[in-house]
Parts: structure tokens; sequence; C-alpha cells
């Protein structure tokens, strides 16, 4: 039925156009030539902001106009940004999304790499220069981003008419599953990896007993002692850190106080360096904070956390991001019993904090539980990756007696960058084998036997970028 109705959509989509008040919606290319690059601009809506040349593929910059509000096109447009890496129309289309900017070089994902396939890449709405101006932020929720990538697969499934699968890491695991929600005949297979799931806001004593027995006890101690003694020694760090914003023009309106800052930044330490690192860099840490000098505890916080991020010049690019997490998604708040309350004047601070505050926000505590509810009940041909010492996999996504052919698997010591290549051989297999049969290119030789499955495109080291990239924290 699935397959069915995805080609009943699909010849919707090759009969015609829709159009309201201006807004472009999906229609099959015209035949202006066969050269990948006049089929894409003939999609209307479609403009390019430039192409990239690499070996075996062609890589495209694009801007596509997207309705400001789905349920009511007529009510603006803005150019959201989109990449196209082609390889060829017969194979199939990974559709990934970070879930915050989109990178204008080639890169290739992982589920990519294992198809071998094309990808195309969305920038999640609001983020600049995807942001409608004047920028109304009641439009920035879940439904209006999946309906942004809903407009995207239809004006590219008749181009790109194989198989297609959604994936994305973190925020990006998220929307991808958010997408698979609102619009579950779309993609043949969702891929998610390091996806959170806050189902309920104010519930978080999931991350306080991840906090507690994460990595070893020696690990533990060292960055919670380096954490305590950075707040011990407030005054003289925090004459520092006014230095420091002093000689590159960081201000703190947004939050409101370099003090306030300057305590969320020591706060996200121990998160930041599970959510980043790995056990073996526990090695790079003070192992005697007492005795360590300022330095070094400024530096080791500043390299994990980094002083930057909470100025207004390093909250301002992830405005969206906390726009979403104080109205929809929600965000973690966690206790560090290894700390005197007297050294804690705020604690967790709520995303409200790092929103500016002409921007409104009201929190939506039905947007999660309706999204986990449905993956429970209706998940179908889903992946999701977890990390074990990820921080943000503590309040993972779980399958109920609903879900068919979807699976939760946890890669052994990974952090935020886990992936199908980190997990344990049997799963590794079993889950590249899914994708590939979700993508409708499994070899016959993977049909009979999952185990002998591996990737279709050999591994390019600079195509297949792996490594997690560290972004300031607290954020997925």
């Amino acid at each position: 039925m699935r397959k069915a109705l995805r080609w009943l959509l699909a010849l919707v989509v090759l009969i015609g156009t829709v159009s309201t008040a201006g807004v472009a919606t999906a229609a099959q290319p015209e035949a202006t030539g066969t050269d990948i690059k006049d089929r894409l601009l003939s999609i209307p809506g479609m403009s390019l902001i430039e192409e990239k040349p690499y070996p075996g593929y062609r890589f495209f910059v694009l801007n596509y106009t997207q309705p400001v509000d789905h349920r009511h096109p007529s009510k603006g447009t803005f150019q959201q940004r989109i990449t196209v890496l082609h390889k060829d129309v017969s194979r199939p289309t990974v559709f990934y999304t970070g879930g915050y900017s989109v990178s204008t070089n080639p890169g290739r994902r992982e589920p990519t790499q294992i198809v071998d396939g094309n990808q195309v890449s969305m920038e999640y709405r609001f983020f600049t220069p995807s942001r409608p101006e004047p920028a109304d932020w009641s439009k920035l929720d879940i439904w209006q981003a999946a309906s942004d990538q809903h407009r995207i697969f239809k004006a590219l499934k008749p181009l790109y008419t194989k198989n297609w699968i959604s994936t994305g890491g973190s925020k990006g695991g998220m929307t991808a599953t958010y997408y698979e929600r609102f619009y579950p005949r779309d993609m043949d297979g969702v891929v998610a990896y390091v996806a959170p799931n806050d189902v309920v806001n104010k519930e978080d004593s999931a991350y306080d007993r991840f906090f507690a027995t994460v990595g070893t006890e020696e690990c533990r101690d060292r960055l919670n002692g380096v954490q305590r003694e950075a707040l011990v020694r407030r005054a003289p760090l925090e004459e520092k850190y006014k230095a420091y914003a002093a000689e590159n023009g960081y201000t703190f309106d947004t939050i409101g106080s370099l003090d306030r800052a300057y305590e969320a930044v020591v706060l996200d330490y121990v998160w930041g360096f599970w959510q980043y690192s790995t056990l073996k860099d526990c090695d790079q840490i003070p192992a005697d904070a007492k005795n360590a000098t300022d330095d070094e505890i400024w530096t080791s916080v500043d390299t994990i956390s980094g002083f930057s991020f909470y100025t207004d010049q390093g909250l301002a690019p992830y405005t969206p991001y906390y726009y979403q997490a104080g109205t929809q998604l929600g965000a973690p708040t966690i206790h560090f019993p290894h700390i005197e309350k007297k050294y804690i004047r705020y604690g967790y601070q709520p995303p409200r904090n790092f929103v500016p505050r002409d921007i409104p926000m009201t929190f939506q505590p039905w947007a999660m539980r309706d999204v986990d509810t449905w993956v429970k009940h209706n998940a179908r041909q889903m992946l999701f990756v977890y990390g074990e010492n990820d921080p943000w996999g503590a309040e993972p996504f779980r399958l109920g007696h609903g879900a068919r052919d979807s699976y939760v698997f946890t890669a052994p010591g990974m952090n935020h960058g886990a992936n199908v290549a980190g997990l344990v051989p049997d799963q590794k297999a079993f889950a590249t084998a899914r994708i590939l049969q979700w993508a409708g290119v499994a070899p016959a030789a993977v049909q009979e036997n999952p185990a002998a499955a591996k990737p279709l495109a050999r591994f390019d080291a600079k195509l297949d970028k792996r490594d997690v990239e560290r972004e300031p924290a607290l954020r997925p």
C-alpha cells in the first residue's frame, strides 16, 4: 500500500502544477535539455546560486521559493537554500538536513555512501540566509519545516524517480523523524542519527542518571573537579572573561549579563565533553583541578564549552534553534550534585534566555508527545542510531508494538557522531542491508544474506567526513 500511494503521489505531481498566488509548486521539469542543471532549473521556483565541481558528481547550490506559511501560501514567500549532489537519476536519492544551516561544499552523508546515490540537502527555515523578511517567528515550527521538505521532494521526485531515504544527525535526525510523522508517504526509509526525544520537557531525570554512570569514575571525577573549580574561582576567571570579551567586541544583551554567560559556559562543560569527546580524551582534562592554574582551568573550559558562545555574537546564529527548543522541542535541565548550591546562581537556563526578548515564545507541550506517540505506533522503515556516551541519547526514540521494520541501535563508546559504521558488526551489517533494501538497491547476495551487506560506494576521505563537527554546547 505504501508503495502504491507513493507512486500515486508521483503520478499526481506529473499531471500538472497547482499554484497559489504566485507560489510555485511541484511540476514535471520541461524538456529543456538533458543536462541535469537545465532540468533542475526548469523546476518552477528553482534558481542557481553556484555550481562546484567534484569528481564523479555535479554539485549545485540552489534557492527554492517556499511559502512562509504552508497553510496560507498566498501570504508571502522566501528563498530556501538547498544543495544537490547529483550522481545519476537512475540512482536512489538521500534527503539530508542537519536542522541548521546547509554546507555549500560537496559532502556525502553515510546513507548516501551506502546506497551510492544522489543527495539533496536542505537548509532549515529561519537559519540565514533562508529566513523570511520580515521574520514571523510563529511560522517556525516542525510542521512548517516538514512541509518545506515535502514541497522540495514533490519538486524533485519527477526528476529523481527512484527510491528516497531521509536522514539527518542530531537536530537533523529529529527533523527527519518529524518529516516522516507529517508526510509518511514521501520517503521509502528514514535513518535518524542521535535524535533526542524530549517527550516531557520538565522530566529530565534520565540525563542525571546518564551523567552519574557515563565513562569511568576517574574521568567523571576529573570533569566534575574542573567544572566545580571554575565556579569556585568565579571572580578571577570572570575578570579574564571581561578582558576576553572587550578584546573581541563581545556583548551580553540577550542572556543578560557576563555573569550569566560565564555560568552557562561552565555548566555546559561536562555535557560538552561527552557530546564531542570520547573516553580516551579524559587524559587531556586536568587531573588535580584544585591545584591547577587559572589558565589551565580557563583553557579546559574554553576548549570544550567555548567562552564565546553565550555572547550576543555567539548566540545569534542559533536563535532559530533556541526558539524551537523553547516552543516545541524542549530542552534538558540537569543537576550538579558535585557542586555546592552556593556556587550556582542560575542553574541550567531555559531557552527563553537565549532568544532576544522582542521575539515572543510560548511552549507547546503536546508537540513532542504527538511525535513520540506516532513513532511508537506507526514507525515504518525507520532506523535510529545513538551513541552510548552521548548525553543527547539519554532520552531516545523508542518503538512500540505498532512499529514495523524499524530499529533502534546504540554504537558502543561513541559520542554525538555515532553512525552505522560504529555499530557492532552484526548490527552494522543488518542496518546496512535494511538501508540498501529501502533504497531499492540491495544486491541479490545481500537479500539472501544480510550479513554480506556493505556500502556500495567506496569511502572518500574528503567527501565522507565522519567525525562529529564540534559546535558550541548546549544544543543538539
